[in-house]
């Protein structure tokens, strides 16, 4: 595992040590990239290893089975990464990456593993972060195998299995009446009155929000060493991305730089769509625009929780990706949402989060319009699991209980006696 070498500012490229723990760049308020020394890593990290170093180590399952390009430290693990790459029954081009296999049912269980790793390694009593459900809920179960204290925040009209999690998992659970910048808001005044009031460094919480610590980004970035391993180490045409904060991209997108900078990888890298709803579409609208960030999204609202995101902080990285690989932003209505649900619900077996189909409304979009074609090597990303949404599903199909449950059941039957 290496050595951190230090940590690169996204925006100015200022270097940061990271023998103590860091939130954004001291001269720009840039996002950090961990960097490490690719010199080194090339004599040292060979792809043809993993395999093996797999099958000796049960500790190197999941994501941690690229521990040769993540930080040097001992793993706080539930068992994330490693997800199935489901092959489409109707498109033969077209991959579904099930995020929902990962611990806490979502793609945040990577980049909150990692980042509460880190944590514990420095020290840090309390973490904290605004959220808009899943990274709250993944957050709580890390926290709690940590041993750390979690102070979550959350809009109060999140998927109620966000709340249930963080209860259980026994973290400082607070419902907000707004969205998650509003949560961000508030995480930032607390902090900060912590320090106004020289609060004990054991006491005072760590940001731990998108992008404004490194490690959930090396977390993330997993998710392009996995594709490209699990596709025979070759690049697919595109990888459709639901796009929220943005982190798994920005991740994969680093993730790709690494693999060609260590021979792992060649080819054209694949073009990069970040999917988003039409009620809250901040990067889509920057991107038909042209601009180089975003816009605070006004009076943001969709069932897709996890897109409900009114201005990502990373917006200029998300756009400066898609730029770069040819992709592009694209938003769709939460009734094309719901569409695609039930579609590959009943075509494909596979239940997506709300997140997850509108990157599969997206793909039908560009299907039909010529610009892709069922044979091009497509991943998409399943964020999340559908069954973490049944309210927000069922609230969009006007689906309710039952109302004739009987009130008893008979015991009896085969097994039991009448």
């Amino acid at each position: 595992m290496p050595q951190i070498a230090f940590l690169e500012c996204s925006r100015c490229h200022h270097h940061v040590s990271a023998d103590t723990p860091q939130t954004l760049c001291p001269v720009c308020a840039g996002s950090l990239y961990v960097r490490y020394d690719m010199d080194a890593l090339k004599r040292s990290a060979r792809r043809d290893d993993i395999a093996a170093k797999v099958a000796s180590s049960p500790a190197s399952l999941g994501m941690w089975r690229y521990s040769s390009v993540l930080p040097d430290v001992t793993p706080v693990t539930l068992g994330e990464g490693w997800t199935p790459m489901l092959r489409s029954k109707r498109y033969p081009g077209l991959y579904i990456k099930e995020e929902g296999a990962n611990p806490t049912g979502t793609f945040k269980a990577r980049g909150l593993g990692l980042a509460v790793t880190m944590a514990k390694h420095y020290g840090l009593e309390h973490l904290a972060v605004p959220s808009a459900g899943n990274a709250a809920g993944a957050l709580a179960a890390y926290a709690a195998a940590a041993g750390i204290a979690a102070h979550i925040f959350m809009p109060q009209d999140v998927p109620f299995a966000n709340y249930v999690e963080g209860i259980v998992y026994g973290a400082d659970v607070n419902m907000i009446d707004g969205l998650i910048s509003d949560c961000a808001r508030i995480v930032g005044e607390r902090i900060k009155s912590q320090k106004d009031a020289n609060t004990p460094a054991n006491e005072t919480w760590f940001d731990i929000s998108t992008l404004k610590e490194p490690f959930r980004v090396e977390g993330k970035k997993t998710m392009g060493y996995e594709l490209v391993e699990q596709l025979g180490w070759t690049y697919p045409d595109a990888v459709f991305y639901p796009t929220g904060g943005g982190v798994g991209l920005i991740g994969m997108w680093k993730a790709f730089e690494e693999m060609e900078a260590l021979g792992w990888v060649s080819g054209k890298r694949p073009k990069m769509y970040a999917l988003q709803a039409s009620g809250c579409a901040p990067v889509a609208r920057a991107f038909d625009e042209h601009k180089p960030a975003s816009e605070f999204f006004q009076n943001a609202q969709t069932f897709a929780a996890g897109l409900r995101v009114p201005k990502p902080y990373g917006d200029y990285i998300i756009l400066d990706i898609l730029e770069q690989s040819g992709g592009k932003a694209i938003a769709s209505p939460d009734d094309a949402i719901l569409a695609s649900i039930l579609d590959f619900a009943r075509h494909e077996g596979i239940f997506l989060s709300p997140e997850g189909a509108a990157a599969t409304a997206a793909y039908d979009q560009l299907l039909a319009s010529g610009e892709l074609k069922p044979t091009d090597k497509v991943v998409l990303f399943n964020t999340g699991a559908g069954l973490k949404y049944t309210d927000m599903t069922a609230e969009a199909m006007h689906l309710k209980r039952p109302g004739t449950l009987p009130t008893s059941l008979p015991v009896g039957g085969i097994i039991t006696p009448q």
